[in-house]
């Protein structure tokens, strides 16, 4: 495994080491599953620039969660055959699990997730996966492919039964029913607006290991513009880490990507905002230990 020669947060040397490091950023560019606006083969890049910019102190947590280490491996040439692609990144998860890593992919569209969850779920034979997303994701194919970012969460519940659908706010008739039908655990935009979900039930009804897919999307325009797929009505940005807090408080994270950022001149917002979100995932993820590190000490 190489390093990255611009590592997430531009950290001290010893806290980006891979070896002692429990935190590694995967840098992913792939596009080849989009369907509308592209751009997210560039998003690794651009938020790894961004990341330079965050701040190291957490104001909200009152800590550093850069000690914890990151480490950022060099972006894979990955192929354009979507079974390609997959394959390699599931090796690269594979990779990081084995040495006990925390992985954080950094995509590049959302069919990538697979890759992912084929590499966990080896590791954690009970796993759920939490998606935020505007989109359901349900659909047996997409432009006649079933490796469409359209699709990734009918490639995952083949994987695993166990999911939670967060924030959906479009889809298909035939997704629609699909939910219903199999009665899956899904809570849509206005819902969730309106607290019609009871979020804790459904968290306490998945696996203890989870996975988190977020798709950009999930967010409101003010937060996030730059998605090849956009919706309306998204989730503000405390909403988001409000969500993801219990999240992670509530269930084991034992990985996560973050996906579908559509790089675009002139956008600067959206690339920063990804970047603190997976700043403060990270946090969020070890928030039990950081008290007991030495933070402020250069």
């Amino acid at each position: 495994m190489k390093s990255h020669p611009m590592p997430f947060l531009g950290p001290p040397s010893r806290y980006s080491n891979l070896n002692s490091a429990r935190v590694v950023v995967l840098p992913f560019p792939y596009e080849g599953g989009v369907s509308y606006g592209r751009g997210t083969a560039n998003a690794p890049q651009a938020v790894l620039e961004a990341s330079q910019q965050v701040e190291f102190y957490d104001v909200e947590l009152d800590a550093e969660p850069f000690r914890v280490g990151i480490a950022t491996l060099a972006s894979p040439s990955v192929p354009d055959d979507p079974g390609r692609m997959t394959d390699l990144l599931a090796q690269l998860t594979d990779d990081l699990l084995i040495r006990n890593k925390f992985p954080i992919v950094v995509g590049g569209d959302h069919s990538i997730t697979s890759g992912c969850v084929r590499a966990l779920s080896k590791h954690y034979p009970a796993l759920g996966v939490i998606q935020l997303d505007a989109h359901a994701d349900l659909r047996d194919s997409y432009d006649g492919s079933p490796l469409s970012h359209a699709s990734v969460m009918a490639r995952i519940r083949e994987m695993t039964p166990h999911s939670l659908q967060l924030g959906i706010r479009s889809m298909d008739v035939e997704e629609a029913q699909r939910v219903k039908a199999e009665k899956l655990p899904f809570c849509t935009m206005r819902q969730w607006r309106r607290g019609q979900f009871d979020l804790q039930a459904a968290l306490a009804a998945l696996p203890e290991k989870v996975f988190i897919t977020l798709d950009v999307d999930v967010f409101d325009w003010s937060v996030i513009a730059g998605t090849g797929t956009p919706e309306p009505g998204g989730l503000y940005w405390d909403e988001a880490l409000e969500l993801l807090e219990t999240i992670f408080a509530s269930k084991t994270v034992v990985g996560c990507d973050v996906v579908e950022l559509a790089c675009r001149p002139h956008d600067l917002n959206s690339p920063y905002a990804v970047a603190k979100l997976i700043y403060k995932m990270i946090g969020f993820k070890f928030a039990g230990q950081l008290k007991s590190l030495s933070q402020f000490v250069p």
